[in-house]
């Protein structure tokens, strides 16, 4: 086998499934752990039903080990139940018996991609969970060190940060640097889950318990055992989910949909949201004594505009990795390109940086990156550059620039705060007394200004 192609190993201990991989075998499975701490394969496929040692008994033996291992499992006709203990413990994917050989080989090479699309980082860095959480700024740093206070210990986390911050990113890091960093990570989108659907997702249902639950399903808080759940736009969830949630928070326990018996369950909790929560339980679409339960460490991820001096590290960090699609050779960015990353609003944040990025690593043919100015919104209202030139027009009307500004920031602010004024003017730094000032100077909720953007 070319050194191109990573090795496959079959445990099994049946002759004709381990003749139907490429690959070298090997089937004792004590002879694949003297190997693997040395030599990782790009796959095992591995039974779940093993003489002397299980599936799941081996695969816990190489977490331990700290081979981080692509597994395939094979399953004989009962298994059903084993086989998803082994998905919750990371495997990938796994076979019913008897295996068709071109299945298992299309489940091999799926797995193998999977491998080589991950991004290629330094394992140091991977195990410090903060590889991809990229900047040098004080407010990102004050972040992180938040994140590290935490990650050590098993208590709930609220993060809170507009779209496109990297909530979820934050969340990976708390994750890889706690002691459950060997066990599962479940992300849910709450705001995705059809509402008639999400308590079956999180705490999963018993067969018959609805149309169409045919067979027992389990949720995703059993799926995370031992590990991490992260709730993404947690306030779009349901009241009624909400209840319950607030149920699992307290004591460690649900229900399936359909079911009377209590499932315990050992998972710690990361939740996050782009909304103002404080807002939303004073408009009563959340309950406050959920608050209360997930915001026991609350973690604020600052939007890029408040940021600016990581652009260039995060540009660069985009460059690297969609600057090499076509083959392009990236030679650098111009100073003028620079400076529009740097005085543009980014009402997307990195999310929307890392789309300019790749969309010049498409539509560009040039060695050197020059983004063009009509990619960005044009009511965003740009800041001015350091020599006092307006960035998009030539005039200068520093009195219309300034007041435009103003308007915008405003205008986000109340959008974000849901309309509370005292939270509004203690984000902007400004009395209440002056906040109502600027209110009706342009004209209530900032009427002179174009209808603010939604920043969800």
């Amino acid at each position: 086998m070319s050194d191109s192609f990573p090795p496959v190993y079959v445990v099994d201990d049946a002759v004709s499934v381990r003749k139907s991989a490429e690959g070298p075998i090997r089937s004792a499975a004590h002879e694949f752990l003297k190997r693997c701490r040395s030599e990782v394969p790009g796959c095992l496929v591995l039974d779940v039903k093993l003489p002397g040692q299980s599936g799941l008994d081996l695969q816990r033996e190489l977490a331990k080990a700290g081979a981080q291992v692509l597994i395939v499992f094979l399953t004989g006709h009962g298994d059903v139940p084993m086989s998803v203990r082994a998905i919750k413990s990371g495997a990938v994917e796994f076979l019913a018996k008897p295996i068709d050989p071109e299945a298992l080989q299309a489940a091999i090479r799926q797995a193998i991609a999977r491998r080589d699309k991950a991004p290629h980082r330094p394992r140091k860095a991977a195990r410090n969970g903060s590889d991809e959480l990229i900047g040098s700024s004080s407010a990102f740093k004050a972040m992180v060190n938040r994140l590290a206070i935490v990650a050590p210990t098993d208590s709930t986390v609220l993060i809170l940060g507009e779209t496109g911050t990297g909530k979820e990113l934050a969340a990976r890091a708390i994750h890889a640097r706690s002691r459950r960093s060997s066990r599962p990570m479940v992300s849910v989108n709450c705001a995705a889950l059809q509402p008639s659907l999400i308590a079956s997702e999180l705490f999963g249902h018993e067969r018959g318990s609805f149309t169409g639950a045919l067979h027992q399903r389990l949720g995703r808080f059993e799926l995370a055992e031992g590990g991490t759940i992260f709730l993404d736009e947690i306030g779009d969830l349901p009241s009624e989910i909400q209840i319950a949630l607030l149920r699992v928070l307290q004591e460690r326990e649900f229900e399936r949909v359909g079911g009377n018996k209590s499932i315990r369950v050992d998972v710690r909790v990361i939740a996050a949201s782009n909304r103002d929560l404080k807002a939303a339980i004073a408009g009563g679409s959340f309950r406050s004594d959920l608050f209360y339960r997930l915001n026991v460490f609350p973690i604020h991820i600052p939007p890029l505009r408040e940021r600016r001096a990581d652009i260039p590290l995060l540009a660069e960090h985009f460059l690297r990795a969609h600057g090499s699609t076509g083959g392009k050779q990236i030679r650098g960015m111009d100073e003028k390109t620079l400076e529009m990353l740097r005085t543009y609003s980014w009402p997307g944040n990195i999310r929307e940086l890392q789309n300019v990025i790749e969309r010049w690593a498409v539509v560009s043919d040039s060695q050197a990156i020059s983004i063009d100015e009509s990619w960005f919104p044009c009511d965003e209202p740009r800041t001015t550059t350091a020599d006092g030139e307006q960035a998009s027009d030539g005039r200068i009307d520093l009195r219309a620039h300034v007041e435009a500004v103003e308007r915008t920031l405003i205008d986000r602010a109340m959008t974000l705060v849901g309309g509370n004024q005292s939270e509004a003017a203690r984000r902007l730094g400004l009395s209440r007394g002056a906040l109502l000032e600027r209110l009706r100077k342009y004209g209530g909720r900032t009427a002179a200004s174009p209808p603010p953007r939604a920043l969800d």
